[in-house]
């Protein structure tokens, strides 16, 4: 491998590396408050796909109830996403209201709580599949306007073409990682989502109304994975009903990875996987999966919290 693919394949790592990083803050998210890992998070990165494809104007398939079926806007790509991932939020919410709420109300043992995310994310890729089918959508080609195909960040002797999609969904999950971490950090509602996920008890007892920020986490935790789905799909295509099973799968080896609960960790894992899969040569592209979650396992027996996590210490 020259020098020059080396480059590219870094810089193309990295883009598919931020949506996995985005990814994958809705899963530390949900697991910073209420110590669980929401399994349906990868249907809501599908529906996020499906949404911001249908506000475009996109026609549905020749199968599933709504065959041929479009509705009658088509709003700019940047509109599209924004609505999308709103929609997408919302939708979290109503998941945590039917699949987590009931089981919390009963003190309920968490991993019942997962197999009911796990659940809903079943019901909501078959109804997906009911509704729209199994077939591949595809982006228009000008989702991104008139924009170059590609951009050659290197010379005319030694050209390093990226192509600007991947640039620009680098650029928009590296702002809306920003504006997260700026958030939880800097603003009020920010620290008391700290506060919850340090201490819920306490926070309820100084006035911290948690269920208020539950609901909060689930619909950010959403909306960023709708906008993760749409950003990748517009860059690949929305393969099937299916597309968020393989990535939900990543973003849980992103956020074991970088630290359970650490949002930095997130980030950093998001990446970290992001270039280790696009160094993969192509002919073992086939093996990105095993490689990727060889490498985690690795990590795991060298360092079980985490890249950026915190050790766990066992109270007796």
């Amino acid at each position: 491998m020259n020098i020059s693919l080396f480059l590219q394949q870094i810089l193309n790592g990295l883009s598919i590396g931020s949506t996995y990083a985005m990814f994958a803050l809705g899963y530390t998210l949900v697991y910073s408050i209420l110590g669980i890992i929401n399994l349906a998070h990868g249907a809501v990165f599908t529906l996020g796909a499906y949404f911001t494809y249908a506000l475009m104007g996109g026609a549905f398939g020749f199968s599933g109830v709504l065959a041929n079926a479009s509705l009658p806007v088509q709003l700019p790509f940047p509109i599209a996403l924004i609505l999308a991932s709103t929609i997408a939020g919302c939708i979290g919410v109503i998941i945590e209201r039917i699949a987590f709420l009931p089981l919390r109300l009963k003190g309920s043992d968490p991993l019942l709580t997962v197999v009911s995310s796990l659940g809903v994310g079943l019901i909501i890729v078959n109804l997906i599949q009911y509704l729209v089918g199994a077939e591949n959508y595809n982006f228009p080609a000008n989702t991104y306007g008139n924009l170059p195909t590609a951009i050659n960040f290197g010379t005319l002797e030694n050209p390093i073409p990226i192509r600007t999609v991947q640039l620009i969904i680098f650029a928009i999950s590296m702002i809306v990682v920003a504006i997260l971490t700026y958030f939880i950090n800097s603003t009020k509602y920010g620290k008391a989502m700290q506060a919850i996920a340090e201490d819920a008890t306490t926070a309820s007892l100084l006035g911290i109304n948690s269920d208020k920020f539950i609901v909060l986490t689930f619909f950010i935790s959403s909306f960023l994975a709708g906008m993760a789905g749409s950003l990748l799909a517009s860059s690949v295509s929305i393969a099937g009903p299916y597309f968020g099973i393989a990535f939900g799968l990543r973003g849980l080896a992103v956020i074991v990875l970088g630290g359970l609960g650490s949002i930095p960790g997130a980030v950093l894992g998001g990446l970290v996987i992001g270039v280790i899969e696009a160094l993969v040569p192509s002919e073992y592209s086939g093996y990105k999966d095993a490689v990727s979650f060889g490498i985690l396992f690795i990590m795991l027996l060298v360092r079980p919290q985490g890249l950026l996590g915190r050790k766990f210490i066992q109270k007796v």
